[in-house]
């Protein structure tokens, strides 16, 4: 039961990584040698549990939410004589057909910085959650559906076009 809990949690810490684009050396020389490349190596095969502190400590060094780092869909079993916990792969179908839909639009999300402007603030609040909702955490580029810009249009009280048109202001959009 725990070898294989520990390898689901070492998938994702190693997908993360990879989202974020980083070698286990450069995590390991970012973070001022916090996390040794060997030891975030063994947890990332699951040779090795990491303990809760230093999983908040890698989340806040990858900027994500420490649950994002745990595995998803697992389901225990506390009945007696059961397996313990058992790993059922998550259904990505809904957000592949989510993001196959529609019109998109993409969102360069390292623009962020600094802006200062309310409507930008109540989008990258939204693009936030939409991260979250995907796993997708490679924070520089975020693709969202027309449908999703109309919802965050009415939330600031505009119109799409008008945010469109903000976006392009701000240089928060990227063209297609």
């Amino acid at each position: 039961m725990a070898g294989g809990y520990a390898r689901r949690v070492g998938e994702r810490l190693r997908a993360i990584r990879k989202q974020k684009g980083l070698s286990l050396q450069e995590v390991e020389a970012s973070s001022q040698q916090e996390f040794k490349a060997s030891v975030l190596g063994a947890y990332e095969r699951g040779e090795r549990a990491i303990s809760v502190p230093r999983l908040q400590r890698l989340a806040r060094f990858y900027n994500v939410p420490v649950d994002q780092l745990l595995p998803r869909d697992v389901e225990i079993d506390l009945t007696e004589g059961g397996g313990g916990a058992q790993v059922v792969d998550g259904d990505t179908s809904a957000r592949r057909s989510w993001q196959d839909s529609g019109e998109k639009i993409t969102i360069d999300l390292t623009r962020f910085e600094g802006v200062e402007d309310d409507e930008a603030k109540v989008l990258h609040r939204y693009l936030n959650t939409i991260q979250v909702q995907r796993q997708d955490f490679n924070g520089r580029m975020l693709t969202i559906r027309r449908d999703d810009l109309k919802a965050i249009a009415a939330a600031t009280g505009t119109d799409t076009e008008h945010l469109i048109r903000r976006l392009d202001d701000l240089h928060l959009r990227r063209p297609n």
